[in-house]
């Protein structure tokens, strides 16, 4: 079996304590804040861009993209 390119110490204690930092960080150490204003932003695109879409939509060509769908589904099985 390949050695990992990241060494792991083999002494248990030193494995414990970085899981037991890891677990007791602070939410803000784990991962950077997101800009609200982003956030809201791209929100507001995703609740409407759907049905936007499906409006523009004729009726044939929404048809034939649901047969695709529907077609792409069972060739998985």
């Amino acid at each position: 079996m390949p050695k990992r390119s990241r060494k792991q110490s083999e002494d248990v204690n030193i494995l414990a304590k970085s899981i037991v930092e890891e677990a007791t960080k602070e939410p803000n150490e784990q991962s950077p804040t997101k800009n609200p204003a982003a956030v809201a932003l791209g929100r507001l695109g995703g609740l409407k861009g759907g049905k936007a879409r499906a409006e523009k939509l004729s009726a044939k060509k929404r048809q034939e993209i649901a047969r695709k769908a529907a077609n792409a589904r069972w060739k998985k099985s």
